[in-house]
């Protein structure tokens, strides 16, 4: 297993432990105890029942679809799924907060304790261990930045069903974090409990940064609130425990407190006194019965589980003989993986892997589109694939037609044959081209001839250059080589 990363002080080596808090929206269709959609991008309160806003008189109904969602999450983190669970009142004041309370889970949780193994950069895997998962009703969002005098609350997220998912604190740097979360996140999309849009807010992370000098007693956290990017949260950890230890050496003292991280400064601030259980004032909704759940429930939902990240890639390595990382690349998005799995049929596995991990997910990167916004579906890439395996075009050839697939659309012959870009691979047709350029480059061919074999590139580059670069490389080179030893 590789070594965590050590910050190091003017006076020590230091040890950061890492925990996070996430809260992932929970995939379903209305809210977690109203009847309102639960939606994104609405109009402002356009989404918001009389539960939401929190009118006199309004009683909550706990919704059925985003219980089984948190079962399967917990089977999905091999977690212990409790069969009595109790809503809780969790008291707070907030503007965005019409209640005055969230409802939540504290003491009985409906997920108890369970993992997940994360993979890191040496190819070694390691375990974190996760405290509980529950339910919550998420609250409205807060606006300071449209009227220079006045804040705006919009209600449409009051109330969506989120699922906190709370790990031990079990990391040692902000890679192990970002694995994490990363991988956290591939479960939930697999499984299709939260889509994982950390952009849309429905997926959200708090981290709790301490630091210590290895071996010491824990130090005092600080918690790192409502981070929306995996590379954000590994840049505000780092920040953090470099503000921590610059403290302790400083003579100064750690507050726990709850903090903000800036990414456009890179760095974190104050934001509030960090709360514990006992400010939140919880106590058992009276509103709402304790949660039973009995065993048949729980384990037919079990057996709805896909197939894992963790064991489709073991599958990938198996059955198509790649590399643990061309798998994990594969494997990392449930997306990807049906996309290889639908391109690969009947096609070299190799090189099938090699063209999607390097260029078509190179290109979906460079344009910041996910792949379902892919303008090259599977099929047509498939399509491209072949013309290079029958050597209508070379490799290098793709990646123009490749790139005008992107950007313009059409398939891959159509392209080939409006733009002339079909290989010559007549091995006659070449040989008449080689003849011309040996007998147009006499000099050339006598230093070939008399050991200088690195003029074998020049002559391929002549071909090249006559046939506007549509020539067969391989059969090239076999002409050229062939013709300069008569």
């Amino acid at each position: 297993m590789s070594a965590p990363i050590k910050l190091k002080g003017e006076k020590h080596l230091w040890e950061m432990v890492i925990g996070l808090e996430v809260h992932a929206q929970v995939k379903c269709k209305s809210k977690l105890f109203s009847g309102a959609a639960n939606d994104f991008g609405a109009d402002p309160n356009s989404l918001v029942s009389f539960v939401d806003a929190a009118m006199p008189g309004m009683l909550p109904v706990l919704n059925k679809k985003a219980v089984d969602q948190a079962i399967k999450t917990g089977h999905a983190l091999n977690a212990k799924i409790n069969e009595i669970s109790v809503f809780d009142r969790k008291n707070y004041f907030y503007p965005d907060l019409p209640q005055g309370y969230q409802i939540s889970q504290f003491k009985f949780p409906i997920v108890g304790e369970g993992w997940i193994d994360i993979n890191l950069e040496d190819g070694n895997s390691k375990r974190i261990e996760i405290e509980r998962l529950h339910l919550e009703q998420d609250a409205g969002k807060s606006t300071h930045d449209q009227d220079p005098y006045h804040s705006f609350v919009d209600l449409n997220r009051s109330g969506i069903p989120l699922m906190e998912i709370v790990s031990k604190p079990d990391m040692r740097d902000w890679e192990e974090a970002g694995a994490y979360l990363r991988k956290l996140r591939s479960i939930l999309r697999y499984i299709d409990t939260c889509d994982g849009n950390m952009d849309e807010g429905s997926l959200r992370c708090d981290a709790n940064v301490s630091v210590r000098i290895e071996g010491d007693e824990l130090g005092t956290r600080c918690e790192l609130k409502n981070i929306n990017s995996v590379k954000y949260m590994m840049k505000a950890i780092e920040y953090e425990a470099n503000r921590q230890i610059e403290v302790i050496e400083g003579g100064g003292k750690v507050e726990q407190e709850t903090r903000l991280y800036d990414s456009t400064k890179n760095e974190t601030r104050s934001m509030r006194s960090k709360e514990e259980a006992h400010d939140y004032r919880y106590f058992p909704d009276p509103d709402l019965l304790p949660l039973h759940l009995d065993l048949k429930r729980i384990n037919s939902i079990k057996k709805e589980l896909p197939e894992l990240p963790d064991k489709k890639k073991e599958r990938f390595e198996k059955e198509y003989n790649l590399s643990p990382y061309d798998a994990g690349v594969l494997t990392a998005d449930l997306h990807s993986a049906n996309f290889f799995e639908k391109v690969v049929i009947g096609r070299d596995v190799k090189f099938t892997a090699n063209w999607i991990i390097t260029n078509f997910f190179g290109m979906l990167n460079d344009l910041g589109k996910s792949i379902n916004e892919s303008p090259v579906d599977s099929k047509q890439l498939g399509e491209l694939l072949d013309l290079i395996e029958d050597g209508t075009i070379s490799g290098r050839m793709a990646k123009d037609v490749f790139e005008e697939m992107f950007t313009n659309g059409g398939n891959a012959k159509q392209i080939v044959e409006s733009r002339g870009l079909k290989q010559i691979s007549n091995s006659g047709e070449l040989e008449k081209i080689v003849k011309d350029i040996i007998n147009e480059n006499k000099k050339q061919v006598e230093q070939y001839r008399s050991g200088n074999e690195k003029l074998l590139g020049w002559f391929v580059g002549q071909v090249m250059k006559k046939t506007r670069g549509t020539a067969n490389p391989k059969i090239v080179n076999e002409v050229i080589i062939r013709l300069l030893k008569n």
